[in-house]
């Protein structure tokens, strides 16, 4: 057995009690590491006896010192109360939110963010919200008229007015956000109830609402040490100005379907060369209608959804999913629109996008359906053929409506004269160059082609989004076009109008979105192509190649 170290440094070590008058924590770190060093070797009870004083006395120390935090609080003292020492809490990233930092945050909302999604308030899952009082001044600002912001402004009083009708408690206390039943909100809404005094560069106005709201967030910054107060902001200037004030701030991402469109939903799926030999061992065939059906089972079922149109490279083999179960899919062979014996009122597919578009078109069962891609693919002209034959020809529709969101790319040319067709026809310029189309096609001399103009145009009703509410559409197609402006309230509205009998169409490119705070992850076409994935009424697909001209193929690609 080895023997113990000598006394002397054991006297060296404790010695340090003479320096520890003037570093009374170091000293105590030190005595403590010593001690337990020497009851280590030494296996010595005493000493380990008096290493525990050093300890106590420490934790006694610490808890002194976390009584007395409280002790510089000041007019935000109630925000602060609501939350645990952010030290304590692991990292968490809030779902569309990029701030990396830890523990529970205060989020700061812009106007804009409200006017443009009345139910932000709901979207912060365990954070709080703070509503600073120039907010609810825009607010007051905006309430009156009859658009989509002034609406939203009067919704989202009365979200406020309701909540202080059901919170408990004082208001300085912060009121519960799920009060009203969104249970996903577990924070608190705090209001601004003080003047907080904060110092902004004299080359901000201080008579601006934007920098009034960045001046409330600094002395948030200022007051709140133990929690990340965040700027939540629409506005691009206003994200950079507090950026440059050292303040966080972020957009409102909570509104979008997507983080990535690359994600989107296509509508289509590429099969491997080997399909049949992964999928076919226990596959069932049979002919029904006419179609030929497949019963398949395999490993690639579990990427398929109910209308999901499959395909091999070299179109020997394309088809549509009917019925999922399991690991099992039902396919059914579509009807092959690029040959001239399936020609819908003249057209032919030329492209596989284009075949598979004019089977949902085509389908009555299918009630919904939705066309994504670029300009040039052929979305309006496919769709305005299927509707003319199925409302024509098959006596399935009594008309069409035709609609579109009335946003122009360049400036306004002023008001429009006549009745509500006249006012909507300058914007109805691809109805008239698509109808002029189709009508050419159907040949015969210049007085047939006239009467069918007639005919046409007399079962094709041009209609204004403004006053869509409160209709019912039975046995209509409607047809929106540039429905990609459209946001995911306005889309509701109009996708809640169909009746019985009815089918609606929305076409579009997410690449054109002319509408102000809409991204391609926040539009409205973008939110019910990924809502309505699954189901087995509605169709989606992404059109490919574009069949317009060469020169304007090489403009989408070049430009």
């Amino acid at each position: 057995m080895p023997l113990p170290r000598k006394p002397r440094k054991l006297g060296d070590m404790l010695s340090e009690k003479d320096t520890a008058a003037q570093a009374p924590e170091l000293a105590e770190a030190k005595t403590v590491a010593a001690t337990e060093a020497i009851d280590a070797k030494a296996g010595s009870a005493p000493v380990a006896k008096k290493a525990a004083a050093p300890k106590a006395k420490k934790t006694t120390a610490s808890k002194t010192k976390k009584a007395a935090a409280p002790d510089k609080k000041d007019v935000c003292t109630n925000v602060a109360e609501q939350v645990p020492d952010s030290a304590a809490c692991a990292p968490k990233r809030v779902k569309g939110y990029r701030v990396q930092t830890t523990g529970k945050k205060l989020f700061v909302l812009d106007t804009n963010v409200l006017m443009h999604d009345p139910v932000s308030l709901f979207q912060f899952q365990e954070h709080d919200v703070y509503l600073p009082l120039i907010t609810l001044e825009e607010l007051d600002g905006h309430k009156k008229g009859m658009s989509d912001v002034s609406r939203n402004a009067r919704q989202v009083s009365r979200y406020l007015d309701q909540m202080l009708g059901h919170g408990k408690g004082n208001i300085r206390d912060g009121i519960a956000l799920n009060c009203l039943g969104h249970s996903d909100a577990l924070g608190k809404l705090f209001f601004q109830t003080q003047v907080l005094n904060t110092e902004l560069p004299s080359s901000l106005p201080q008579g601006k609402a934007d920098n009034q709201i960045l001046g409330v967030v600094k002395a948030l910054q200022e007051t709140i040490k133990d929690r990340t107060v965040v700027l939540v902001s629409k506005d691009i200037n206003m994200r950079i100005k507090a950026t440059a004030l050292g303040l966080y701030a972020e957009d409102y991402f909570s509104d979008k379907t997507l983080d990535d469109t690359d994600m989107l939903y296509s509508g289509r799926l590429e099969l491997p060369a080997d399909f049949w030999e992964s999928h076919g061992k226990k596959m069932q065939s049979w002919k029904e209608d006419g179609h030929t059906w497949y019963k398949i089972s395999g490993p690639l079922v579990r990427e398929m959804f109910t209308n999901l149109f499959v395909y091999l490279p070299d179109n020997s083999f394309m088809a549509q999913v009917k019925k999922i179960e399991g690991n099992t899919a039902t396919l059914c062979v579509v009807r092959d629109y690029m040959q001239p014996k399936f020609s819908v009122w003249g057209i032919t597919a030329r492209n596989r996008e284009q075949c598979f578009a004019l089977n949902l078109l085509m389908n009555p069962d299918i009630d919904f359906v939705t066309l994504l891609g670029q300009a040039g693919t052929g979305k309006t002209l496919i769709t305005l053929a299927a509707a003319l034959a199925q409302t024509l020809d098959m006596r399935r529709f009594s008309e069409i409506i035709f609609t579109r969101a009335t946003v122009s790319v360049g400036e306004e040319i002023g008001f429009l004269p006549g009745t509500e067709e006249e006012k909507m026809l300058p914007w109805m310029g691809a109805l008239e160059d698509n109808l002029e189309v189709l009508n050419k096609l159907e040949g015969g001399n210049e007085w047939s082609r006239n009467a069918a103009n007639d005919l046409i145009r007399s079962r094709i009703k041009v209609k204004s989004m403004s006053f869509m509410r409160g209709r019912t559409f039975l046995n209509k197609l409607v047809i929106i076009d540039e429905a990609q402006n459209l946001s995911p309230k306005q889309m509701k509205t109009l996708i809640t109008r169909a009746g019985p009998g009815s089918k609606i169409v929305c076409l579009g490119n997410i690449a054109q979105i002319d509408t102000p705070y809409l991204t391609e992850g926040s539009s409205g076409l973008t939110y019910v192509v990924d809502r309505f994935k699954g189901w087995e009424h509605a169709g989606h697909i992404t059109l490919q190649r574009g069949e317009r001209s060469r020169l304007a193929d090489f403009a989408s690609e070049a430009l």
